[in-house]
């Protein structure tokens, strides 16, 4: 048998004696065979030691794309750079039989600039992920995705309002760039060799803000059914448990009529006394309702004097946003299916004086005077934009 045969079948030997051992004291069993004296415990060690090498060191696994989407992120600041533009160029035309060329530096191009553009597959603005706070956008010209309704700031001050289908704001203006030699060729100098380098990007920092646009939003205390009702007249499906804040973002469902008409209904998460202080979820989710065209009450019937909470509503919009509160809105009786809550039905409209639709998004009780209603309002929602000259919001 030749040398290299006899390494390989002793090596071979030493491998299945291993194998053998390691199953044996894994079973608790007492090995058959001991390592053989010619096993090299060098060999062996030189192994694990390969064998460690190839591991990967247990680190923290990143975001799936379906777990990214459960964080509602409507706040965020960015750092926008342009593209810095290019240095213009230093030469001289050479040609045969052309001795005298002159100069024949180009200019440099400009650099590219960072675009905001609102796209309807966005919803929220958690797409702004690195290093959470900040994002670096350079290059060519560069365009950003952004959900409707997006408001930029700058120092405070509003920059842009992206609040329709298309909308374009240039966040950050590339550099202009430079000139090359060719641009200096003058009757008194003939042959320069100036050039001048790009100009750096603009830099800002900008501060994105999302307001939910939606036709209707439904304004309530914590528990009173705004995420069952929301369910019950839409595909939307947001948690509903029986503990309050069970809505801790917004969420957007669409009704839909005869005709492909579609409203957009917003379900606000829930609203406390002394939420224009900053209280409970505070003011972070009482801005997305000043994108709302009408409001929807939702009040819950089962609790004593409900017509406090449409008083306290009213109040808390109030003074977040003077007139608020005195758009056109519709109010809602939820749980009707309750006992306690028929017997408050009438209390409740007569402290009101107006019309309440009481229903049950539970049992689905009385839903279509909600649905019929709901048209109403958005109906004259459209008539009144139109009679101003704009185009009324399309979901």
């Amino acid at each position: 048998m030749s040398p290299a045969r006899l390494f390989s079948a002793r090596l071979r030997t030493v491998f299945e004696d291993v194998g053998h051992w390691a199953l044996s004291t894994r079973a608790g069993l007492k090995p058959s065979r001991r390592l053989p004296q010619q096993a090299s415990p060098r060999l062996l060690s030189v192994g694990c030691a390969d064998h460690a090498k190839r591991q990967e060191l247990p680190g923290k696994k990143p975001l799936s794309e379906k777990k990214l989407k459960r964080y509602f992120v409507d706040c965020r600041r960015v750092l926008v750079c342009g593209g810095n533009g290019g240095a213009g160029a230093s030469c001289f035309h050479s040609e045969p039989r052309k001795e005298f060329g002159g100069p024949d530096g180009g200019d440099g191009g400009n650099g590219g600039h960072v675009i905001l553009r609102v796209s309807p597959p966005f919803r929220r603005l958690s797409q702004y992920q690195e290093d959470g706070r900040q994002v670096k956008l350079l290059g060519l010209p560069a365009v950003s995705q952004v959900p409707v309704g997006t408001l930029v700031k700058e120092g405070g001050r509003v920059v842009a309002d992206l609040s329709r289908m298309g909308d374009e704001y240039i966040a950050a203006l590339g550099g202009a760039g430079g000139k090359g030699n060719r641009f200096f060729l003058a009757n008194d100098n003939r042959a320069p060799v100036t050039c001048t380098p790009g100009r750096p990007g603009q830099r800002r920092v900008l501060h994105l803000e999302l307001k939910t646009v939606a036709h209707a939003g439904m304004v309530g205390f914590p528990n009173a059914g705004k995420s069952s009702l929301l369910r019950a007249i839409s595909n939307a499906r947001p948690a509903v448990a029986s503990y309050p804040f069970t809505t801790l973002k917004p969420h957007v469902g669409i009704v839909h009529y005869e005709g492909h008409q579609q409203i957009a209904v917003a379900d606000i998460p829930g609203i406390i006394r002394g939420a224009h202080q900053n209280r409970g979820l505070g003011s972070a989710f009482l801005r997305h309702i000043e994108r709302c065209r009408f409001l929807l009450f939702v009040v819950d019937l089962s609790q004593p004097e409900p017509w406090t909470q449409v008083d306290d509503l009213k109040y808390e919009l109030e003074m977040y946003e003077e007139g608020l509160s005195e758009r056109p809105h519709a109010i809602i009786a939820n749980k009707i299916d309750l006992p306690e809550a028929r017997a408050n039905l009438s209390q409740l409209r007569d402290h009101l004086g107006r019309e309440v639709i009481a229903l049950s998004a539970l049992t689905g009780e009385n839903l279509e005077q909600l649905l019929l209603h709901l048209k109403v309002l958005h109906d004259a929602y459209v008539e009144a934009e139109l009679g101003k000259g704009r185009q009324p919001l399309r979901w």
